[in-house]
């Protein structure tokens, strides 16, 4: 605006949302890829261990190359990693020291502070899905499927582990949610269906941890990468009822300080 005197001066007031979202979403993100400890989670384990368990005949993963079912197990690790254990690490600390009470009392709403953090999410991921697709093609991975189907198992199975990491983080203290978070982890990589089969654990073992986000977005991967599978309906369909209720309970438990 102007004054009388053709000056300018300048104009009081929020900048808009969009904005706002985006500028959040940016610093997150780098605040994200900045942290050597979420790096170690986020991208060098699940870059490791695709190499590794790739490379030498450690574990029976059935007929075919190692490298086939392995990638898509170790794709929906990388998406575990970030949306759940590295979100709810950082955002329990974030509410330990009051940086989410300091931020909630800024011009940025509640749910568009959660966007940003979802976004931050979403651009991590994508970093971690092309490294890990480049490496597991050098390994000899030959994918195939339905690339909607696959983008959609990605987008549902992050909208699953970030409602349970803001719900955790939400309801824990700093140190319990670290605890947790990485001990979930550790359980889910072991017996989700990422590295070992399903399988491998019995028929009623199978159907209980076949429930499990993490099963539900390895197996679904799959059927699409490694099977050439249609839509996976029964899998998409865990993955809702998880993002559902996550997100459901977060939103209602969540506590700012």
């Amino acid at each position: 605006m102007t004054t009388a005197s053709g000056t300018y001066a300048p104009k009081p007031g929020a900048a808009p949302l969009p904005r706002m979202i985006a500028a959040q979403a940016a610093l997150e993100a780098r605040m994200l890829l900045r942290n050597g400890e979420q790096l170690l989670l986020t991208v060098v384990i699940p870059t490791l261990l695709l190499v590794l368990f790739s490379s030498v005949d450690i574990v029976d993963t059935g007929r075919g190359k190692a490298v086939d079912f392995l990638a898509p197990g170790i794709l929906a690790l990388a998406v575990m990693s970030t949306a759940f254990t590295g979100q709810a690490i950082a955002t329990g600390f974030e509410r330990r020291y009051g940086v989410l009470k300091r931020l909630a009392a800024s011009p940025l709403p509640r749910w568009g502070l959660m966007t940003a953090k979802t976004a931050s999410v979403l651009v991590t991921e994508v970093l971690q899905v092309i490294l890990l697709t480049v490496i597991a093609l050098a390994l000899g991975w030959s994918p195939q499927g339905n690339p909607a189907a696959v983008l959609l198992l990605l987008v549902l199975g992050t909208a699953a582990f970030s409602g349970l990491g803001l719900l955790m983080a939400g309801t824990l203290k700093a140190e319990a949610t670290l605890a947790a978070a990485n001990l979930v982890f550790l359980l889910l990589l072991v017996g989700g269906g990422v590295i070992v089969p399903l399988d491998k654990f019995g028929s009623a073992g199978q159907h209980i941890l076949g429930l499990l986000p993490i099963s539900a977005l390895s197996d679904g991967l799959r059927d699409v990468l490694q099977h050439g599978a249609g839509m996976p309906w029964g899998d998409l369909g865990i993955l809702a009822v998880w993002a559902v209720v996550g997100l459901a309970a977060a939103g209602k438990f969540f506590r700012w300080e």
